[in-house]
C-alpha cells in the first residue's frame, strides 16, 4: 500500500512538471531603447539631408541665412573625422563644415569663390615644403591677412553616406586673430583650389527636420 501511495505521488509531480514545461512561455527579450530626438531642439550634428538650416545673420546684408540640406558628406583624415552640409541659399551654393573635438565647431562657406595659387600668391613647391615641415608656426599672406600653417594631410570623402570614399589633399590654414579658415584641396587630375571659411556660432545655427 506504501508503495502505491509513493508511486501515485511520484506520477502526479511528474505530470504536474510536465504540464508546467509545455505551457512555459518565453519572454520577449528587452530591446534596448531607440534615443528619441527632440525635433524641437535640433542641433546642427542632428541635420541631414531634406533638413532646413537657419543661420542668423549670416548673409551678407546681415539677415538670415536659409537653406534646404541637399547633401551630407562625411570626411576623415587620419583620426580626424568631420562632416558638412551643404545646400542652396538664393543662387549660391553654401555649405557647413562641422567638427566634433571637446565642443562643435561650425565653419560656413558661405562664398563659393574658389582661389587659384596664383591668386593665394603661392606655388605648389610652398605647399609640399610646409606639408614635409607640418610646422604651425609657418604661415602666408592672402588678402593682406597672415594665415598660420595648421595641418595637412590626405582626406578621404564619402558623399552622401556611400560606403566607397575619394581621396584629395588638402591643406589648412587659420587667420591669425581672426575667425577665417582657408582650405586648400587637391583631387587628382583637377587644379589646386581654395575656399575661405568663417566660424560661425553654432547657437545661431536653428536646425528644422524636413518633411
Amino acid at each position: 500500500m506504501t508503495e502505491f501511495v509513493v508511486v501515485a505521488i511520484l506520477v502526479i509531480a511528474l505530470l504536474f512538471v510536465l504540464k508546467q514545461m509545455f505551457n512555459f512561455k518565453p519572454k520577449a527579450i528587452a530591446q534596448p531603447a531607440t534615443p528619441r530626438i527632440d525635433l524641437s531642439n535640433l542641433k546642427i550634428t542632428d541635420a541631414k539631408v531634406g533638413d532646413n538650416i537657419s543661420v542668423a545673420g549670416a548673409a551678407t546684408d546681415f539677415s538670415d541665412l536659409d537653406f534646404t540640406v541637399a547633401h551630407r558628406n562625411e570626411y576623415e583624415a587620419g583620426e580626424r573625422r568631420w562632416f558638412d552640409v551643404s545646400g542652396m541659399y538664393r543662387e549660391t551654393r553654401v555649405s557647413l563644415e562641422v567638427v566634433q573635438d571637446d565642443d562643435t565647431q561650425v565653419r560656413g562657406v558661405l562664398d563659393p569663390k574658389k582661389f587659384t595659387l596664383d591668386e593665394l600668391g603661392l606655388l605648389e613647391e610652398d605647399l609640399s615644403a610646409m606639408d614635409g615641415r607640418q610646422n604651425p608656426s609657418d604661415s602666408i599672406e592672402f588678402q593682406e591677412k597672415v594665415w598660420m600653417y595648421r595641418w595637412s594631410k590626405e582626406v578621404g570623402i564619402f558623399r552622401d553616406g556611400q560606403p566607397t570614399g575619394t581621396g584629395f589633399y588638402c591643406w589648412t590654414f587659420q587667420e591669425e586673430g581672426g575667425k577665417r579658415w582657408l582650405q586648400i584641396r587637391k583631387f587628382a587630375s583637377e587644379p589646386f583650389a581654395g575656399t575661405v571659411a568663417t566660424e560661425l556660432n553654432s547657437a545661431d545655427i536653428t536646425v528644422y527636420r524636413g518633411s
